[in-house]
């Protein structure tokens, strides 16, 4: 059944959130894959989702899964190749609405109220001298990203070992509660109360609550240095997670007839609580701008009286309550104000009639979307073929000491050694292979806290080109990312340089990679 919004948004009180769903711990095993269907026999035209899919690759947005649901049911799936349904995906700020629901269910049970004062869960962590306002901070706060402090405290955070103890020391300029400011350090604080209180993180405590009913498998998490999961970024998990999520928050709580959490929870979590600052401007009145319709706990309310969880590069979970559905996207994009413009635009007009002679056509385009791999030739110039020709590098950052190119009919076989051991990456000529690495300095990221001490094995599709004779380039898609590195080699002569450059500088608007150009010669 369809909620009117002025039903589904009204406000509920929280003293009805103590209601503990009935056998809230039980383990229900794999929920299993969610039910697929036709657009047309859910009333949704694939004309109109054709249209969005074009005017994607029209504006050059960078989709790397798309996952559209009507009635529960899913009636749109596409990865553009090498991303694929196996993968996980870095979610980024996505994360936050999994914490806040972390919270949600500790409510629920009773284990803390949004009424509690931060500081009292961390006696041992607060200053010598506790102000008014770190005193008067609420979970509630923290939820609502109105902490009152006077400047983004994550990369202050993020530097040191302990991150409570480094955030209750910021200064809070403002009454907790009355200024909205974007605090990806407050949803960690979320994380580390829920795990003070149940001595669980919340990736263990979500998986019995949450994803084992859900049927999500795979996921991970990054942690602080003190093992609490980051909250506010660092979950990875599958695109079919994020709509079993989003469907789950669409049923308010509810999954295979069990009410996992109470309703009036997700009813206020993505209620409206607070207005974030904005101003009208006269290419995007704030009536516009999905980023001025009010914030829930960790939800972004949306236009048209929807609401979301988002993270940073285009990872979307969107409830469209009124139309009983859920789009799901991963991306790397700049512009996520446009990704939305485009989903207003396209997809809504999509669930008011259907063209079932479409509904073909839209599964012919969605299993054929790629991402192209670099263009050029598989042959050089005069430096190929350069099988069996080792380079010494000069001292470097990366601690880059020798490399190896062997130039195969249907490949490049890039082989390093570094300080830490060997690397060997696979690239196909104008195709995608697959592989994992560990080479130092990849994957980029957006935030240093919560990178693993230990570099790990990074999942990857490489491509490589020539683009002219003398000009190696390979793409290394680290495809449980939104990322990639674009790696540039020129020979001339006896020397090879290698210049790196990952996505997140690429958008940058002045380009440049912190990674120094190597530089390396000819072992004859």
């Amino acid at each position: 059944m369809t909620l009117t919004r002025r039903t589904f948004f009204k406000h509920i009180s929280l003293s009805t959130l103590g209601l503990i769903a009935p056998h809230l711990n039980a383990d229900l095993g794999s929920a299993g894959k969610l039910i697929r269907s036709r657009p047309s026999d859910v009333g949704v035209s694939s004309t109109a989702l054709l249209a969005f899919l074009d005017a994607l690759a029209e504006a050059k947005f960078e989709l790397h899964s798309l996952m559209i649901l009507r009635r529960g049911q899913v009636i749109a799936e596409g990865w553009w190749e090498p991303y694929g349904p196996e993968f996980v995906h870095t979610m980024y700020s996505m994360s936050k609405s999994f914490t806040s629901t972390a919270v949600g269910f500790a409510v629920a049970e009773g284990k803390l109220t949004v009424e509690d004062k931060v500081v009292s869960f961390f006696p041992d962590d607060v200053p010598d001298e506790i102000s008014d306002n770190l005193a008067a901070m609420r979970v509630k706060d923290l939820l609502t990203m109105s902490t009152g402090h006077e400047k983004e405290p994550t990369q202050t955070v993020v530097k040191e070992e302990n991150w409570v103890r480094t955030f209750l020391a910021q200064n809070i300029a403002h009454p907790p509660g009355t200024v909205f400011m974007y605090n990806s350090a407050a949803t960690y604080m979320c994380s580390a109360i829920v795990q003070k209180v149940t001595g669980q993180t919340i990736l263990e405590y979500l998986t019995s609550r949450l994803f084992t009913s859900l049927g999500i498998t795979g996921m991970k998490w990054e942690t602080c240095p003190r093992g609490i999961n980051t909250g506010g970024w660092g979950l990875s998990v599958q695109t079919e997670a994020l709509a079993k999520f989003g469907q789950w928050l669409l049923q308010k709580g509810k999954w295979q007839e069990r009410q996992l959490l109470p309703a009036a929870w997700i009813e206020e979590a993505s209620r409206f609580h607070i207005q974030q600052p904005g101003v009208d401007k006269p290419d995007r009145p704030k009536s516009k701008n999905d980023w001025l319709q009010g914030y829930g706990y960790q939800f972004w309310r949306c236009q048209h009286g929807h609401f979301r969880g988002d993270g940073a590069f285009g990872q979307f979970t969107i409830v469209l309550p009124e139309d009983d559905a859920v789009i799901v996207m991963t991306s790397e994009n700049k512009n996520m104000q446009g990704q939305l413009d485009l989903t207003w635009k396209h997809l809504l007009p999509a669930f008011e009639s259907a063209t079932p002679a479409s509904d073909e056509a839209l599964t012919a385009r969605l299993k054929s979307l790629r991402l192209l791999p670099p263009s050029g030739a598989t042959v050089g110039g005069d430096v190929t073929p350069l099988e069996g020709k080792r380079f010494h590098f000069e001292a470097n950052d990366l601690g880059l000491t020798e490399a190896v190119f062997r130039v195969e009919s249907n490949r490049l076989v890039f082989e390093a050694k570094t300080n830490q051991g060997a690397h060997a990456i696979t690239c196909g000529w104008a195709s995608w292979q697959l592989g994992e690495t560990a080479f130092p300095g990849t994957p980029p990221r957006l935030i240093s806290g919560g990178k693993p001490r230990l570099q790990p094995l990074s999942k990857l599709a490489a491509s490589a080109a020539w683009i002219d004779a003398q000009t190696l380039v390979m793409t290394w898609r680290y495809i449980e990312t939104p990322h990639h590195d674009t790696v540039t080699c020129r020979f001339e002569g006896n020397v090879v340089s290698m210049r790196f450059l990952s996505s997140i500088a690429a958008m940058s608007a002045n380009p440049h990679d912190a990674r120094a150009p190597l530089k390396g010669r000819l072992v004859i």
